[in-house]
């Protein structure tokens, strides 16, 4: 395999930017799965893959939901077609003799809680990166935020389990109203070394 073309990189991250409004376009089960199958090959910490997924599409789930945002990201939320609640599950070692089976210790690399804390968090946040890229690459736009009361969150989407919120990420057309222009990036030479 070689590199991608030129406008499949402007598709995924040159021309990409992160929506704030959206169109009415739906965004269908089959687009949720469709995101999930290719994202779900993104690599993890010992292929923990601690990331669950709560997706918000119906009305009765984004009233559930409005409450916990912070008052800046209420209303394009809403707007979202659809809004995926990225969470870590704290029992990530559990599915490790199904997820690694060539190590059958895995699950005791995870026995101390703030270990699976810490990895939960981190691959997760890896995981819904992969969501991002994927869903840009099926010609979606992506609208990531951290503006919410993730323990709010917690206690109405993932009661009764043992998954902590990450942060959120609306799904959906974006529509160029409110886009401002481009925020730069650092130089190579700002963010690298090669040592």
């Amino acid at each position: 395999m070689g590199p991608l073309s030129g406008p499949a990189l402007d598709q995924i991250f040159r021309a990409a930017r992160t929506y704030k409004w959206w169109t009415d376009d739906p965004v269908t089960e089959a687009d949720i799965q469709a995101i999930y199958e290719l994202m779900k090959w993104g690599p993890t910490a010992t292929n923990t893959t601690p990331a669950r997924f709560v997706w918000v599409v119906s009305e009765d789930a984004k009233t559930r939901l409005q409450p916990l945002l912070d008052e800046g990201n209420r209303k394009k939320t809403m707007k979202a077609p659809a809004t995926v609640i990225v969470g870590y599950d704290l029992d990530l070692h559990e599915h490790l003799p199904f997820l690694v089976p060539h190590a059958r210790d895995a699950r005791s690399w995870f026995e101390d809680p703030q270990v699976r804390s810490f990895e939960g968090l981190r691959s997760s946040t890896l995981q819904a990166a992969y969501l991002i890229v994927a869903a840009r690459a099926l010609g979606w736009d992506c609208g990531p935020q951290g503006g919410i009361d993730r323990e709010g969150v917690d206690r109405e989407f993932f009661a009764g389990a043992k998954v902590r919120t990450n942060f959120i990420i609306s799904i959906g057309r974006g529509a160029e109203q409110g886009l401002r222009p481009r925020a730069p990036r650092l130089s190579f030479d700002q963010a690298n070394r090669i040592v």
